[in-house]
């Protein structure tokens, strides 16, 4: 395992310097008697420090948010069933501003399938990629000019099931993110236990089947969110069923990704249960650390990564002080990790330890209702 370098805390001075102090922090949600829609806070990456939370937008069921490359624009979905009177999802756009943190809206389409649950965009700004879950479907929307959505140009219907009678009899598309080089889209389908590649053409917002086409992972896995090395040599998967992390090498000429090593997010000893499951995943901005998040153990898994395996090893199972940690993000500084318990409606603020990746909390606890997503945009 290598060792903190006088280099890496060189990058990390270097970092902290070269990007604002201050952000604004979105939150998506799950609406309901709680909540009405996407929030805001203002983040301080000096102190750790939250604002409290004010309302941005009001939409219903915004459970994962995404940013424009410029950061002038926010893309949102509805994880709904029944948009604009038809049996779908629906995406939105919205202009930040970046002064207030307050949100626009610009338009909504269809997204192309039911349940959608996560959103990206291209490198580029070009269009939207969508992951629907409901209807185990995929889609690229294309951005216009003023940032709006234009109707989805590709919609790929994935096909087959997996082992788990209960929730795998057909496709979930949970994931959908464009490679660093914006040549192709990676899709986690939990119901098929497999990351699939397409070709990705941006600017016709175009999707189409590569070769090779996928990977797998271990039956009854769950593929649910993945994460590319700041390197691009590897690619991180966390299992939603199986509890588990598995690491891909990545040939990113062909797309093709190839499993080195797959280990559990629990710490050994613990017997998981039927209320256990994984979340999200990400690598530190320097490549050194994976973070994953345990919901029922209600914790975030920390590994340390090999530089030269891509290989991990866990070190910490740092508790979420909440209950159902569906998403955490860390600030782009590095300092900082963001923890969303959905299930007890709180926000939770942890430091990250430069030289070992460890969590401990900062001692800030913000209120935020069904918070299951969470994006950083630089602050005016």
């Amino acid at each position: 395992m290598k060792h903190p370098t006088v280099v890496g805390l060189i990058f990390l001075l270097f970092l902290h310097a070269a990007i604002a102090d201050e952000f604004q922090v979105y939150f998506g949600t799950y609406t309901g008697t709680k909540s009405k829609g996407i929030y805001v806070s203002r983040f301080d990456s000096k102190t750790g420090k939250l604002s409290e939370p004010i309302l941005a937008a009001e939409t219903r069921n915004p459970s994962f948010v995404a940013v424009s490359p410029s950061e002038t624009h926010l893309y949102a979905v509805a994880e709904v069933n029944d948009a604009q009177g038809k049996r779908a999802g629906a995406v939105s756009a919205y202009v930040i501003d970046a002064h207030t943190g307050k949100l626009t809206a610009l338009n909504q389409q269809i997204s192309g399938g039911t349940g959608p649950c996560h959103i990206s965009v291209d490198v580029r700004g070009k269009c939207a990629l969508v992951a629907n879950y409901g209807s185990g479907s995929i889609a690229a929307l294309p951005i216009k000019p003023d940032g709006s959505l234009g109707e989805a140009a590709t919609v790929i219907q994935h096909t087959g099931s997996s082992v788990n009678p209960q929730r795998q009899s057909g496709p979930h598309a949970h994931f959908i993110c464009p490679s660093p080089d914006n040549r192709f889209a990676l899709t986690a389908d939990l119901g098929l236990d497999k990351i699939l590649v397409y070709q990705l053409d941006a600017s016709a917002s175009k999707l189409s089947t590569n070769n090779p086409p996928f990977a797998v992972v271990a039956h009854g896995a769950g593929p649910r969110h993945l994460a590319v090395s700041p390197t691009g040599k590897f690619v991180y998967v966390i299992n939603e069923m199986a509890l588990t992390v598995t690491t891909f090498s990545y040939d990113a000429t062909r797309g093709a990704l190839f499993e080195e090593q797959t280990l559990s997010t629990l710490p050994a000893g613990y017997s998981a249960t039927q209320r256990d499951s994984c979340a999200e995943i990400a690598v530190h901005p320097n490549g050194r650390f994976v973070y994953g998040s345990n919901r029922g153990h209600d914790s975030i898994a920390v590994f340390a990564v090999d530089s030269n395996s891509g290989k991990l090893t866990l070190s910490q199972n740092e508790p979420t002080q909440g209950k159902t940690p569906r998403h955490f993000a860390i600030d782009p500084t590095g300092r900082w990790l963001i923890a969303e318990n959905q299930n007890s409606d709180s926000i939770v603020v942890f430091t990250i330890d430069p030289a070992s990746g460890k969590l401990k909390p900062a001692g800030q606890t913000l209120q935020v209702p069904s918070p299951v997503c969470a994006v950083f945009v630089k602050a005016k």
